[in-house]
């Protein structure tokens, strides 16, 4: 029986797992972790990896380690990275809403950090865009516009650019900078010309080949493939792990996205997923089997922590509270976490302030990813027509609606610490239903160790076996959530729901502005009836008969969006409660900690 090691080597810690075969199934056996050793005075990543898994092996009685070749032959070995910054991109492309934001698509889905976006409509100087490039030092330009077919003027403009701000890489001060050519067709030539001798110039596809027509997956396996040949094979140490996978490294955002985009093939459902971390945000899709992501820079638990406080306002964050609590008490608990990063919440005030403004983090970061992810416009947009063809006029530009719609999403998957690690699964539950909104029939769940990217890598291999242990090992299924939308009065009936639990007649009437939770054992596999009432929809239907499996949190019904009403400290009071978040202890106990605060102002 094959069995796997896997690292995901990330910019501070490197995380190692044993995946092996245990009673006909394969299992996560150990995980293990060390801190990445890719800068001074180490500056080789293998000796990270190589202390991560001695402790894997002391953990599991195996030995894993080869001195010579990483991880012994009789063990297949995977990596993923983000080590070093991971792959960061300079995305060049002609305007903002067409071209350049296809670029940003085509480098966010192939796992980069974007440095900067710049577009002829960006309203910097030509001297600042020169500046611009000539000081970030990217590991690659991803250079597009045009249609194929149209104006080459504006690349050859941006060509003139890039040649006369002369940038540098990021790694090997002797290499040329690649930049990857994506647009117009017919520039190719020129951009040959103009670019040929100074850089590292590889040609691909056009992203943006018509005007209603996207092409991201030359350019995204273009900038993998220089992740591969550029980065890894000057970043310190890497070289040797390259040798020793059994696959390409995955940037860990790519492998992340790919183990998703599994998924959603296996369960044929549309996917929406985050990962919030300390400083960004990141947002997955899957829909209609196409891959997105974003990240969102400045929203965090953390170092970033209060410019969400600033973008989304005191008042917001506030909302979310079951108690009263002064602006300056609550300004005052996210600045000490500004202060202190690395801090853990201490007490049921800190707790619930944290999960507060996770809620606000992730709806921030899931309305960036929207309105990335939007239709492409059509043919008969002339005036798009004028502009893709470096038309210096000035023309109205028409948003088109984005593809993130919430009715459309069947499993909502939360990552990182504060969901992963919430102390009870309910309290998990209640900030995706919160900062999501989802509509209709959605099932909830979260990543509970972090290996979703492990099993993104491993999936280029051996997919089934990373279904397997994703669905067995990693994912914790927390329960369905079934929301309702309508224009009610508060306590309205909105919706009736009947089924049957272990031969006993369920039947559950739920009122508009309610949110109520049906505890369901493990085993239950429940066949549920739900119909609204007048003026009610759940997604896009009036009623439903769906199958609910006994997840942790249970079956969640939200009818809150059937009325309009202002969240206040009781109402919030009142859904933690039904949803068994918190306890009425936890609450008193934070509410009195805040009087206490307030008093020593």
């Amino acid at each position: 029986m094959k069995s796997f090691i896997i690292t995901d080597i990330g910019s501070t810690t490197t995380k190692a797992l044993w995946i092996a075969n245990k009673n006909g199934r394969y299992r996560l056996l150990g995980r293990a972790e060390s801190p990445t050793t890719v800068e001074s005075p180490y500056e080789d990543v293998t000796i990270g990896v190589s202390r991560a898994l001695k402790k894997l092996e002391k953990q599991c009685n195996q030995q894993f380690e080869d001195s010579n070749n990483i991880v012994v032959p009789t063990v297949e070995y995977y990596s993923s990275s983000s080590a070093g910054g991971g792959l960061q991109v300079l995305v060049i492309g002609l305007f903002s809403k067409v071209t350049a934001i296809s670029a940003q698509k085509a480098a966010l889905g192939a796992g980069a950090i974007l440095l900067d976006v710049i577009s002829n409509d960006d309203k910097r100087t030509l001297f600042e865009r020169i500046e611009i490039i000539r000081q970030i030092r990217p590991d690659m330009i991803l250079l597009t516009g045009g249609l194929d077919g149209g104006d080459t003027d504006f690349v050859v403009e941006f060509s003139d650019v890039i040649n006369s701000a002369n940038p540098q890489p990021r790694f090997g001060e002797t290499l040329k900078l690649p930049v990857i050519f994506a647009g117009n067709k017919n520039a190719i030539p020129l951009i040959k010309d103009t670019l040929g001798d100074n850089f590292d110039l590889h040609i691909t596809d056009n992203i943006r080949p018509e005007m209603d027509l996207e092409n991201l997956q030359p350019a995204r396996r273009e900038l993998h493939e220089l992740f591969l040949s550029h980065v890894m094979q000057q970043a310190p140490g890497y070289p040797k792990v390259t040798k020793a996978v059994k696959a390409d490294i995955m940037p860990t955002p790519l492998a992340f996205g790919y183990i998703i985009s599994e998924l959603s093939r296996q369960k044929k459902v549309n996917i929406l997923s985050m990962d919030i971390g300390g400083a960004t945000t990141d947002i997955f899709s899957v829909i209609n089997n196409n891959f997105n992501r974003t990240v969102s820079a400045n929203y965090g638990m953390s170092y970033s922590v209060a410019n969400v406080m600033q973008q989304c306002g005191i008042q917001n964050i506030k909302r979310w509270l079951p108690f009263e609590i002064d602006n300056v008490v609550l300004e005052d608990i996210i600045g000490q976490k500004m202060l202190y990063p690395t801090s853990l919440p201490n007490t049921v005030l800190h707790l619930m302030v944290e999960q507060a403004v996770a809620r606000e983090a992730i709806k921030l970061s899931v309305k960036h990813h929207s309105d990335l992810i939007r239709e492409l416009p059509q043919k008969r947009d002339r005036g798009l027509k004028k502009l893709l063809n470096q038309s210096r006029k000035k023309e109205k530009w028409h948003e088109t609606k984005s593809l993130i719609d919430m009715s459309d999403i069947g499993l909502i998957i939360g990552s990182g610490g504060v969901l992963s690690h919430a102390p009870k699964r309910n309290q998990a539950a209640l900030m995706l239903i919160d900062s999501c909104k989802p509509q209709g029939v959605t099932r909830l769940a979260v990543d509970s160790v972090f290996m979703m990217p492990h099993l993104g890598v491993l999936a280029q291999n051996h997919p089934e076996i990373a279904l397997q242990v994703l669905n067995d090992d990693c994912f914790i299924p927390l329960g369905t959530v079934i929301s309702g939308t309508g224009n009610l009065k508060k306590g309205e009936k909105a919706a009736v729901v009947s089924g049957e639990i272990s031969g006993k007649p369920l039947k559950q009437i739920v009122n508009a502005g309610e949110l109520k939770c049906i505890k369901l054992t493990n085993a239950c596999n429940l066949e549920l009836k739900i119909e609204c009432y007048k003026g009610v929809t759940i997604g896009k239907d009036k009623k439903q008969v769906l199958n609910v499996l006994g997840d942790v949190v249970g079956l969640i019904i939200d009818m809150r969006d059937c009325c309009q009403q202002n969240l206040t400290a009781n109402t919030n009071e009142e859904h933690v409660l039904a949803i068994n978040a918190f306890t009425q202890a936890e609450i008193n106990e934070a509410r009195r900690l805040a009087n206490e605060i307030s008093r020593d102002y």
